[in-house]
């Protein structure tokens, strides 16, 4: 795991997985699916809006619908202090 990605988990953000479903640009009548994950920070979910205003700007196949899970890889329950150590032979 890269030090970029345990500090963005220690500052809260957590893996954000988005299903979209878009329309075909030569066949609107078509749907294709589309899995997006990237650390996002909720409840705003900047990451995820950004990519999506560059999807509606930038390409062709209109969005249909778009389905999300956040999940927060470390929480602060994870986290505490150790006072000893037993070993074992």
């Amino acid at each position: 795991m890269q030090k970029r990605e345990i500090e963005m988990q220690l500052n809260g953000y957590g893996m954000t997985t988005a299903s979209i479903l878009y329309h075909l640009p030569d066949f609107p009548a078509l749907l294709q699916s589309y899995i997006w994950q990237q650390y996002d920070l909720a409840p705003d979910f900047p990451e995820m809006h950004k990519f999506l205003d560059f999807w509606q700007e930038k390409l062709d196949g209109k969005l249909h619908s778009v389905r999300f899970a956040h999940k927060r890889l470390i929480g602060p329950g994870e986290w505490r202090k150790v006072d000893g150590q037993y070993i074992l032979n």
